[in-house]
């Protein structure tokens, strides 16, 4: 499938998939061609500021109104939204996971999503909340839209195909999607039963952070993020339509396909980006610099420099600071970190965190390098090295993250994560050199 570059966030794209659907001149004219509808999308309030204002127009089979009967509730319960507080006993700690298992019966996208934690309140549109989800079986004729937050879909195992309103597109390990707030979409397997993470951001929509000092270059590039080309799906069948609003599930039947957009333009749009592309920045001299220099993706808050969340990857780079102590430093941190490894290892816990797995460090919970790595790092001749086949990611956030009970009662749930500090030696002897042997 083809994809166009997306120059810029903020910028205008237009597609169409039959010659002549997308009008041109104006909006909404009074007789669209092929006998289609004009809709317009909103991904922001009407008056916004015209760099933050988001809408595309949509030119489809059916208006969108004739995609929702009367709804009936529905339930998806391991599928949690915040707040979610205290549905279970397990204390305050440093946690780890192994990755979740793959499903014995028949499973699809929006079957196997499972909430690991919440953060904020989906009313007030702040915070977020982190998932997984496990699948062997695609979305045929079953569709999903999210009102309560955009979704950044991050697969660890097996390629889907995220077939939305204005186009497909294909996304496997090592990339990532974003699929807007409000835009109807449903999910096909690639090649087999597939394991990722979700964000469901409720806040402001993901955007690119400023570079400051680091100038024009660098980090992830706008040409690097693509949206899809128009494509429709002209089905008559029986469909079903499930819609997560403030936290519940709504269903509704209908008798056509709603992924019905021949042509589209503007600048609200579902998009995927390569994680290989990112270009990071790091020390050439000494120290090791904050994890934000890793920053893909940024949901800002009200609050400057404060992240709703934060997307950042750890990718294959160099090392080659000198006299410095090279994995992350131990830290404790007004953010909340849900991490999960897509491939190979991370550099200071190289045992127990695996790929599809997840560690979460809370708010003020102090973290850093297990025994072994700090060891390794203490005493390791400094040369220059490259980390490679490893991609590692955060979803930081400033709201604490609340485990739901379906984490806490995990059996994948690491009981001895804490050990793996507990080998920390006092090094303190008195002597400036201290015992590092």
């Amino acid at each position: 499938m083809t994809f166009r570059y997306m120059p810029g966030f903020g910028n205008d794209f237009e597609t169409e998939s039959l010659p002549g659907a997308l009008p041109q001149g104006q909006n909404s004219p009074q007789r669209p061609a092929y006998g289609l509808y004009a809709e317009q999308l909103s991904g922001s309030p009407f008056t916004a500021p015209r760099g933050a204002n988001e809408r595309s127009w949509l030119y489809r089979i059916r208006p969108s109104v004739r995609h929702t009967g009367r709804f009936r509730p529905t339930l998806f319960e391991r599928w949690k939204t915040a707040p979610n507080l205290y549905d279970h006993e397990l204390p305050i700690g440093q946690l780890r996971w192994d990755p979740t298992p793959m499903p014995n019966e028949e499973t699809d996208f929006l079957a196997g999503v499972r909430t690991m934690t919440t953060a904020g309140d989906v009313a007030t549109q702040v915070g977020m909340a982190a998932h997984v989800y496990t699948a062997n079986a695609s979305m045929v004729d079953d569709y999903f839209f999210n009102a309560d937050g955009e979704l950044l879909l991050v697969p660890q195992e097996g390629g889907i195909r995220v077939m939305t309103e204005m186009g497909a597109m294909e996304v496997t390990p090592g990339e990532i999607a974003v699929v807007p707030r409000g835009m109807i979409f449903k999910v096909e397997l690639v090649d087999g039963p597939v394991r990722g993470y979700i964000c469901e951001n409720y806040g402001a929509k993901f955007t690119l952070p400023d570079r400051g000092p680091i100038g024009a270059n660098c980090l992830a590039n706008p040409r690097d993020f693509k949206t899809p080309v128009a494509w429709y799906e002209d089905k008559e069948a029986h469909c079903r339509l499930t819609v997560k609003w403030c936290g519940r599930f709504y269903r509704t039947e209908v008798d056509h396909s709603p992924l019905d957009v021949v042509a589209w333009h503007g600048n609200y749009a579902p998009y995927k980006y390569d994680l290989s592309t990112y270009s990071p920045v790091g020390a050439i001299l000494f120290d090791h610099p904050d994890p934000s220099i890793f920053t893909v993706m940024t949901a800002p808050s009200g609050e400057e420099g404060t992240a709703n969340v934060d997307f950042v990857i750890f990718p294959p780079r160099w090392q080659v600071a000198e006299h410095t102590f090279r994995p992350p430093w131990y830290h404790r941190n007004v953010m909340s970190e849900f991490m999960g490894l897509i491939k190979g290892k991370y550099d200071a816990k190289e045992e127990g965190f695996v790929p599809g797995g997840i560690s979460l460090h809370n708010m003020m919970l102090p973290h850093g390098p297990d025994a072994e790595g700090c060891e390794k790092a203490a005493n390791a001749e400094l040369q220059p090295v490259k980390l490679e086949n490893t991609m590692a990611f955060m979803f930081e956030t400033r709201f604490p993250q609340h485990l739901t009970r379906f984490a806490a009662e995990a059996e994948t749930l690491q009981d001895d994560y804490i050990d793996c500090w507990k080998d920390l030696k006092k090094r303190f002897n008195g002597t400036p050199e201290g015992d590092w042997s």
